[in-house]
């Protein structure tokens, strides 16, 4: 009887081994599948329109939607012109057509003598006058000579395929839950068919209700967070629950942003209403806020509690991303300068300066989009360099919330105990972990939240961790790829700014809690327990979503 016992717990252990190496080879495919083919997917930068030279013939090329003009080196159309100011004016298309706006310029812009005052309508075959340089407009038709660029060979990817592989990935999960404790259960599988149904829901109602082509976001996404659902079920099954709820509210918020985002028109009269709105957020955190782990940043509203900060970073993305047509005026920026200096300002009174690193680092990469200067953001950064040390000088609670950083094995019985817990249970994990519910990290404080990295390299192994953390870094890479192909710049910047302020949020929850920063106390994206940075992180993701050319511009064809 126990020779038969004894055979029968190896070959479990030997079939959970194998489900362990099997998710993290799924895992890796279909990340690898859905950015080879977010990739091949992309719009060819063939010119949509071309400009002529009125004086010289030469064709200018127009590549994008927006086109910033003027002899500054940093726009899309440089004039060697002396009499054009360094941002002249702005070329951008809409559903109306083509439209030309004047950027405050000294001398003004033209269309066939008359001058520009607002936006203004610019036809085939008008005439743009910008200091001395006139310039017609035309289509690419129009003009010889102009070679398309090559179509890519490969297919895109089937979304339905893809699907399936990660409903395969989440099954095996699933199958390793239900032996995470010290008997076989079936629990973790209601879980599991809420997770799919919420996944597959999406798929239904994204490409056969709504039609679009692409789903490669949402399937990494979907991905990550059933990673993240499944690992917190084999340890707490009351906040699995939480977490599927905030994953319902979360591809809710998605699928409300895209159609929101959907019309530029609607989104930049909403800009201002939603910047107040953020304000009004923090005021009532500053007033209503419970302290929590030295930061005043929960709301308890009955028995829900939520972290407005986490829904304010979709607020300082959308307040910061403007279209072309007022991006380059001093009016507009120093406008986002005072409301990122008012978001700053709540985050350090409300002690969460893991945050405000966050919102800081997104500053920047809007900043620099939007002005084009390094030397504005070496001043941006100068300017907070002295106010970090002033915190430090002046604050020196601030500067005793890091003293263990870098001496966490000095206070491994102390205040270094949660990292070197991580580093040393991260480790025995190796590549493909010791299997959902059986790690030891899971008893150290905040493991499923601000230690859920060393608890994924503990359970699930190294590799399952560093496609999760590579997924995230991906959507970075892909979002800058995929900037000049955007309708507008308003999805352009804010998908580099969401995509940043991802992989920056990812680095300090792991760097924290390896040691390697001092520890904020920051999720990771998609992965980590908490409700409202599930919901924060999928509105994130529809900036990047709406950077995307197909998802507004194509839709399958229907069957009459």
């Amino acid at each position: 009887m126990n020779t038969f016992l004894t055979a029968l717990t190896s070959a479990e252990s030997i079939l959970l081994f194998a489900a362990r190496v099997a998710v993290a080879l799924i895992s890796g495919v279909v990340v690898f599948r859905c950015f080879s083919s977010l990739r091949v997917g992309r719009r060819r930068e063939d010119p949509v329109v071309v400009l002529e030279d009125m004086v010289t013939h030469e064709v200018i090329p127009v590549l994008y939607w927006e086109n910033s003009i003027g002899r500054s080196r940093s726009c899309d159309i440089v004039l060697n012109d002396e009499t054009a100011s360094r941002a002249h004016a702005v070329l951008f298309r809409r559903e109306s057509g083509w439209l030309v706006t004047d950027t405050d310029s000294k001398a003004g812009t033209f269309i066939n003598g008359k001058k520009v005052r607002q936006n203004a309508p610019i036809l085939p075959g008008d005439t743009v006058a910008m200091g001395s340089t006139a310039l017609m407009l035309k289509r690419t038709a129009d003009v010889s000579g102009l070679k398309p660029s090559k179509r890519p060979r490969r297919p895109a990817a089937s979304p339905v395929s893809l699907m399936l592989a990660v409903t395969a990935a989440q099954l095996l999960l699933g199958a390793q839950a239900c032996f995470a404790g010290d008997k076989p259960a079936l629990m973790p599988l209601v879980p599991l068919g809420i997770l799919l149904l919420l996944g597959w829901g999406l798929y239904f109602f994204s490409r056969k209700i709504l039609g679009r082509v692409s789903f490669e976001l949402e399937t990494i996404a979907f991905l990550n967070s059933g990673i993240g659902i499944l690992l917190i079920s084999g340890t707490n099954v009351k906040e699995t629950w939480v977490q599927l709820a905030a994953l319902a509210a979360g591809m809710a918020l998605f699928c409300a942003m895209i159609w929101f985002l959907g019309d530029l028109d609607r989104a930049m009269r909403w800009r201002v209403a939603i910047g107040v709105l953020a304000i009004l957020l923090f005021a009532a955190n500053l007033l209503l806020g419970r302290e929590y782990n030295g930061a005043k940043n929960w709301i308890e509203l009955g028995p829900v509690t939520i972290q407005p900060s986490e829904l304010i970073k979709i607020a300082f993305i959308f307040v910061g991303a403007s279209t072309l047509d007022r991006l380059q005026t001093a009016r507009n920026l120093t406008g986002f300068i005072a409301f990122s200096a008012v978001c700053m300002g709540a985050l350090f009174l409300m002690k969460d300066f893991g945050t405000a690193c966050i919102f800081f680092v997104t500053f920047l990469i809007i900043a620099f989009m939007r002005s084009g200067s390094f030397r504005t953001i070496a001043l941006i950064c100068s300017v907070a360099g002295l106010g970090a040390f002033l915190i430090l000088k002046f604050r020196p609670y601030v500067a005793q919330r890091f003293a263990v950083w870098g001496h966490v094995w000095e206070h491994a019985s102390d205040s270094g105990y949660q990292q070197t817990r991580v580093l040393s249970y991260s480790a025995s994990g190796g590549l493909f972990g010791v299997g959902l519910g059986r790690g030891s990290l899971k008893s150290v404080f905040a493991a499923q939240s601000d230690l859920v990295f060393g608890m994924l390299c503990e359970e699930l192994g190294l590799i399952v961790a560093l496609i999760a953390v590579l997924s995230v870094a991906g959507l970075l890479l892909y979002a800058r790829s995929d900037a000049t192909r955007s309708r507008s710049t308003l999805y352009s910047i804010s998908s580099c700014a969401a995509a940043g302020m991802l992989l920056f949020q990812a680095c300090l929850n792991i760097f924290g809690a390896t040691d390697v920063l001092p520890l904020t106390g920051v999720t990771l994206p998609f992965i980590s327990m908490g409700g409202s940075s599930m919901v924060s992180v999928w509105g994130l993701l529809a900036f990047i979503k709406a950077g995307d050319e197909r998802t507004y511009a194509v839709r399958r064809r229907r069957k009459p």
